[in-house]
């Protein structure tokens, strides 16, 4: 018991010094980052000699799995600025819903990109239409950002084939029943959608940054000449498809079968080929093959990717740390000794997201600690189990901060220093992740 108190010691502390370290002192968040993972693993006891060694292996993991990503959706929102193809996105988009609720539209989009591609890399992929919709409507780019992360968020903790709510579904034997769960997901989802919105509405004009400056009547954009409309969109939304299509393809029951066509999706749907695709296909934006464009426009873009790069990577290094400190693991099992009923997932997965940073790793972890406890806490039903993991998906929401490689993607491409990221982005997830469990709550008492 006591070990726990103390890694939640250790937790609070680290979390202080990244706050302190980037607001007070002012240093860049990689060294802080850096700096807070030693702090962490020293504090909580890890060998000496393993600490490097585990730093270098999360930051090495998440470069893994969202570097080159970063780079080429990075590249492609560089093509896509400098070409004005992002302005006419964001036209094409206006004419749909109207300049009146440009925020509510982003967070629509990011609800249903997100159902088959990863939010962190939605957020990269999406952020040039956001800024765009920025320039074309005049609205705080702060409440755009937050809108768009609410809704990339919400499904990507509650709806499969996200990786997430498809291993909790199997983990407590649901993978019979996805439709029932995505059904509930996507009920759930919308109402944490509409939350981080209407957060993102309130708090996001009280924030300005350099965006914010830019409008239609800036030079910059003053009567320039736009792409055609099908080439804008290719580049953005044939990644996202071809993701769709393999999280389709490799669904447990393999409706596309285990031949060719399965094979080319699986292959063609991942994230780094697909956006290698989106990359290839944003050519079609050039004005000319020249040294501006094929050099000077790609090479802008990897240099903007640098420091987003190393970010991202700092934070997974952190989170790596946590892991390794077992914060998650003590505080799991620490509650569930208690009898909470539906509020047991929510609190074991939020302990451990906030914990250890992974949306992902805290649906599966909790999703495997609760299923031998189903029955002792009424929820052995089918319903029962469904609200289990919309539970657990509230609670791996709540909530991002500075171990989570989204918060850090999400206030980079954003303009936000930590301190804002915390008071914003890491109050949005709160508020998201309470909200939908009492809509799971509400849920339970009429279908349970």
């Amino acid at each position: 018991m006591a070990e726990t108190y103390w890694l939640l010691i250790v937790l609070a502390v680290s979390v202080l010094f990244i706050i302190l370290g980037t607001t007070k002192l002012k240093m860049h968040p990689f060294i802080v980052l850096l700096l807070a993972s030693y702090v962490a693993g020293a504090m909580a006891g890890l060998p000496m000699d393993k600490i490097a060694g585990i730093i270098a292996t999360g930051f090495g993991n998440i470069m893994a799995y969202i570097g080159i990503v970063i780079i080429l959706g990075t590249i492609i929102g560089t093509i896509l600025e400098k070409s004005n193809a992002a302005v006419k996105l964001a036209e094409l988009v206006l004419k749909v819903v109207g300049k009146r609720f440009p925020g509510l539209a982003m967070a629509i989009i990011g609800y249903l990109v997100s159902i088959p591609v990863f939010c962190d890399s939605a957020f990269v992929i999406l952020s040039s239409i956001r800024k765009s919709m920025v320039v074309k409507t005049g609205r705080s780019s702060f409440a755009l950002s937050l809108a768009l992360a609410s809704g990339l968020y919400a499904t990507h903790t509650f709806v499969p084939p996200t990786p997430g709510p498809i291993a909790a579904a199997g983990n407590l034997g649901l993978e019979n029943q996805l439709g029932q769960v995505i059904l509930f997901g996507l009920v759930v989802a919308v109402f944490a959608m509409l939350i981080g919105y209407v957060w993102a509405s309130f708090i996001g004009p009280k924030y300005k940054v350099e965006e914010d400056q830019l409008t239609e009547s800036n030079s910059e954009f003053a009567g320039i000449s736009l792409p055609s409309g099908w080439k804008s969109v290719l580049p953005i939304f044939v990644p996202i498809v071809l993701i769709a299509l393999r999280s389709v393809a490799t669904y447990p029951t393999l409706p596309f079968g285990e031949g060719a066509v399965y094979s080319f999706l699986n292959f063609i749907g991942q994230p780094i080929n697909a956006l290698l695709a989106g990359f290839l296909l944003s050519f079609l934006l050039f004005p000319a093959f020249n040294k501006e464009t094929l050099t000077g426009w790609i090479g802008d873009g990897i240099t903007a990717a640098a420091p987003i790069l190393l970010i991202t990577g700092a934070g997974g290094a952190f989170g790596t740390i946590l892991k390794e400190t077992q914060i998650g693991d003590s505080l799991g099992t620490l509650l569930s000794g208690y009898e909470l009923g539906i509020f047991l997932p929510f609190i074991i997965a939020a302990a451990f997201k906030t914990a250890q940073g992974s949306s992902t790793v805290a649906l599966v972890a909790t999703s495997a600690l609760i299923a031998p406890l189903l029955s002792s806490i009424g929820l052995d039903s089918l319903n029962g189990k469904v609200l289990a993991v919309m539970a657990t998906g509230a609670g791996a929401m709540t909530i991002s901060h500075a171990n989570d490689s989204f918060f850090w993607v999400v206030t980079q491409f954003s303009g936000m220093d930590v301190k804002t990221g915390y008071r914003t982005q890491t109050t949005a997830t709160l508020i998201q992740g309470i909200g939908s469990m009492v809509v799971v709550y509400i849920l339970s008492l009429l279908v349970l």
